[in-house]
């Protein structure tokens, strides 16, 4: 793809000059070519000189491959709403946020991180999912990020809903054993059965502590919130020993504080960092299928992956984007930046 991009800037018409029904040769020099391509990684075409909307529609225009073989991360979409409780449409969040994912450069400018000199990084597309089996699918999610780990690589996923976390983890414990887990969302997620079923995406980390794939001393959720079936919706997690932090306990301040004890609280053992944007406010990310008020802010939400910087992470998914109640595109955007942010604080990173 990118000898082809190289070939179609060696002439191309200045916009003055098209516009006057002349062509003239427009030289692009070895600094432009060499943020095209590198031989080491794999480094996004910059939009300064291919149109965001040209091209296939790639996590961040990320060169796409079949297998997470070679690489240190990969984007990987997981496309399921069959385990929602309420609106669905999360099935379709790895092709939006793929979309709205154009809009990102090269470098992290607040934070300096360079992924595409430190990692490298490909979109190895979706997982096959069953939309009509549940229980199928998360073998499916399993068995495909089993291959995945398996490789040495750290996955970026896209959801879907959360019920994806559970067959993730299994995957992800199958390899580095119990994980800590820096869970960001509205809801805990640790419900035993609804509506008769044991999975589902209000369900995964009840499924995850059952067998044992997260140390529970090791374990945070933030930004908890909203009306509950029981006066006390988070005891069963703290009698685990989890960490709760309830979004009333975040408001008016900075993350920043908490994030360096989260630090503390995870150590140097492998860690998953796991974000529903519904962890946001719905007047910042209303594309969602179970949404809250008061919820966290977007700066709140950068704070919170900027504070995993240095922690061991061996997987990231940032799920629950329903296009369809994404009217204007921005809860797909913020996903799209949120993924780009958890890229910028694995293990390797290279900061300018």
């Amino acid at each position: 793809m990118f000898a082809l991009l190289r070939h179609a800037y060696k002439k191309r018409p200045r916009c003055s000059a098209a516009l006057r029904g002349e062509t003239r040769a427009v030289t692009v020099n070895s600094e432009a070519l060499r943020r095209l391509s590198t031989k080491s990684f794999n480094v996004p075409p910059s939009a300064e000189f291919l149109a965001r909307v040209s091209g296939i529609c790639t996590m961040g225009k990320l060169p796409f491959q079949d297998s997470a073989e070679g690489l240190d991360a990969a984007f990987v979409g997981v496309p399921i709403d069959t385990g929602t409780s309420n609106r669905p449409g999360a099935r379709f969040g790895p092709r939006q946020i793929r979309a709205e994912s154009a809009m990102l450069r090269r470098y992290n400018g607040s934070t300096k991180a360079a992924p595409y000199e430190a990692l490298m990084v490909a979109d190895i597309g979706d997982v096959n999912v069953n939309v009509y089996d549940l229980k199928d699918t998360c073998k499916r999610i399993r068995e495909a990020f089993s291959k995945i780990v398996a490789a040495g690589c750290i996955p970026l996923t896209m959801g879907g809903d959360h019920t994806i976390a559970y067959p993730i983890l299994q995957a992800v414990a199958e390899k580095h054993g119990p994980v800590g887990l820096v869970h960001v969302d509205a809801h805990a997620d640790t419900s035993d059965v609804v509506l008769g079923e044991k999975i589902g995406h209000g369900t995964p980390f009840r499924r995850c502590v059952e067998e044992g794939l997260l140390d529970c001393k090791r374990v945070v959720q933030i930004g908890l919130r909203g009306t509950s079936y029981t006066p006390d919706a988070y005891k069963w997690n703290r009698e685990r020993g989890f960490r709760v932090v309830e979004a009333d306990n975040c408001w008016h301040k900075s993350l920043t504080p908490l994030m360096a004890e989260v630090r503390q609280q995870m150590g140097e053992g492998p860690v998953y960092l796991s974000f529903d944007i519904d962890a946001l406010d719905p007047a910042f990310a209303p594309g969602t299928g179970t949404p809250e008020i008061a919820g966290l802010t977007p700066i709140q939400g950068l704070e919170i992956i900027r504070g995993c910087r240095g922690l061991n992470l061996v997987g990231c998914d940032l799920v629950e984007v329903s296009p369809p109640y994404d009217t204007t595109g921005n809860t797909a955007l913020l996903a799209a930046n949120l993924l780009f942010e958890m890229m910028c604080v694995l293990p390797k990173m290279k900061y300018y």
